[in-house]
């Protein structure tokens, strides 16, 4: 007997296996009203064919060099899905992609996204891109493309898992950090909204340790649920910093204060000369580190190289501009001070003094 004649009538179909290519496409048409809505210079077509397009040229450009960062959110996505609340998860994957960018003193300029799940659920998947379709917006780039994987027996139940990809420019020769960044340069902190989208394995043992449900008033901020709160998501800094760039004032580098805290990424961007010195007690922290470091017993240190404090994201100015960028952040609607300077480096590359008020 033949092979064709082994195959059942009832022959298996894609759907069967799982897969529901009919979702997928409704997926799409639902999102179609947020993908336009981040259009911009530069990119101008529709979502839906086999790659994303971006005019160089068009977006005002003349000798550029490219920028790429990807990133993910790590296990905040476990209380967006555990919760259901998956509205603003999209904003946290467009932050940490383009803030990542900005740091190299370039404009961000388009984002792809990742979505992969178990059984695709076409409210949340077009929750989370309409998520990611504001963070496109705050970040002044386009959605241009994307990927949905629906992929059963590779997540259980609602789980799903989201990856980011952007891709920015700048003009050649004004990438950052500069070579002229030098000893006696001045650190001003731009405030973080929370605990941004790192460090949350930890977080999510805290709250276990706690006792305390998603559901009820966070002891930090009793006007919203425990979720609600730590969900807040991260800040968005490029049109601030884009804006100050474009002024003329002297930022020299720029440090995105993510996974490893203050002291492992503020090296990242200076040189073997230099450390940075931080005065503790100038740094504004949001009441949600002290919460978590007394129900976590975590030292100061612990919480220095695991969240960012209170600081999404830190500048190395020169000294006489230090105090017009404050003021052109303010008026851009963010919260900044002067925490620190750059010194000849003798020892670690981050110093401290003071103490956070945790």
């Amino acid at each position: 007997m033949s092979d064709a004649q082994n195959v059942p009538s009832n022959g298996l179909s894609y759907k069967q296996a799982g897969v529901d290519i009919d979702a997928g496409n409704a997926l799409v048409e639902a999102i179609k009203p947020a993908v336009r809505s981040t259009r911009r210079p530069g990119a101008d077509a529709e979502i839906g064919g086999f790659g994303g397009l971006f005019d160089l040229k068009a977006a005002g450009f003349v000798d550029p060099i490219l920028v790429a960062a990807n990133d993910g959110v790590g296990t905040k996505l476990k209380i967006a899905i555990e919760t259901g609340n998956n509205g603003s998860i999209g904003i946290d994957l467009v932050a940490m992609c383009v803030n990542d960018i900005i740091v190299q003193g370039a404009e961000p300029l388009f984002f792809l996204d990742y979505f992969a799940t178990g059984k695709l659920d076409v409210a949340t998947g077009a929750a989370i891109v309409e998520g990611i379709a504001e963070g496109c917006r705050i970040a002044g780039c386009a959605l241009i493309g994307g990927e949905t994987a629906e992929m059963p027996g590779m997540y259980s139940g609602k789980d799903y898992d989201l990856a980011g990809f952007a891709v920015g420019a700048a003009e050649r020769g004004t990438l950052l950090p500069r070579e002229d960044v030098e000893a006696g340069d001045v650190l001003v902190a731009i405030a973080s909204s929370g605990v941004h989208s790192n460090g949350y394995s930890l977080v999510r043992k805290i709250v276990e340790v706690s006792g305390i449900d998603w559901y009820l008033p966070a002891p930090f901020e009793p006007g919203k649920s425990l979720s609600d709160a730590l969900l807040v998501p991260t800040r968005i800094y490029v049109k601030p910093l884009l804006s100050a760039l474009k002024a003329g004032i002297g930022i020299k580098a720029l440090a995105h204060i993510t996974g490893g805290g203050f002291i492992d990424n503020i090296p990242r961007v200076l040189p073997d000369s230099l450390s940075a010195h931080i005065e503790l007690d100038k740094v504004s922290v949001p009441k949600v580190f002290g919460w978590l470091a007394r129900v976590g017993g975590m030292n100061e240190r612990e919480m220095l190289r695991t969240f960012n404090c209170g600081v999404g994201m830190l500048c190395a100015v020169s000294k006489q501009d230090a105090s017009k960028l404050v003021e052109h952040l303010a008026a851009a609607g963010e919260t900044a001070a002067i925490v620190g300077e750059l010194r000849p480096r003798s020892g670690e590359p981050v110093t401290f003094e003071g103490a956070l008020a945790l």
